[in-house]
């Protein structure tokens, strides 16, 4: 037996001939759990910055909608007392325009009160 079947003989596969007898095997990385941990805390607090610029956005439309509310109320107070203003402006027209106002006699002051 030559030197190189000696070789060959000892290795645990059969190898043909102008093949390279080093196996390469994937190395598997996982990460560690410090990396994990850190990983799950840089998500959580994506994720609370996502939570609070939701609610500072509801908040800001939420004082928007108040605003207007206060708005509506105030032209609703003023729309009443416009109604108010326009039924006491009429109302001196249809009493002067009634055929009962035009039946009445104008009376002037004959007299004056003297104490």
């Amino acid at each position: 037996m030559t030197y190189s079947s000696s070789l060959s003989m000892n290795r645990s596969r059969y190898v043909p001939r102008n093949q390279n007898t080093v196996s390469f095997r994937p190395s598997v990385h996982a990460l560690g759990p410090v990396s994990n941990t850190i990983i799950l805390i840089v998500l959580a607090c994506l994720l609370g910055l996502l939570y609070l610029t939701q609610v500072t956005k509801t908040n800001a439309y939420g004082y928007q909608i108040n605003g207007l509310q206060q708005r509506q109320a105030q032209l609703k107070s003023e729309h009443d007392d416009l109604e108010v203003a326009s039924a006491r402006l009429q109302s001196l027209a249809r009493v002067q325009d009634s055929s009962v106002a035009k039946g009445l006699v104008s009376v002037a002051p004959s007299d004056s009160l003297q104490n």
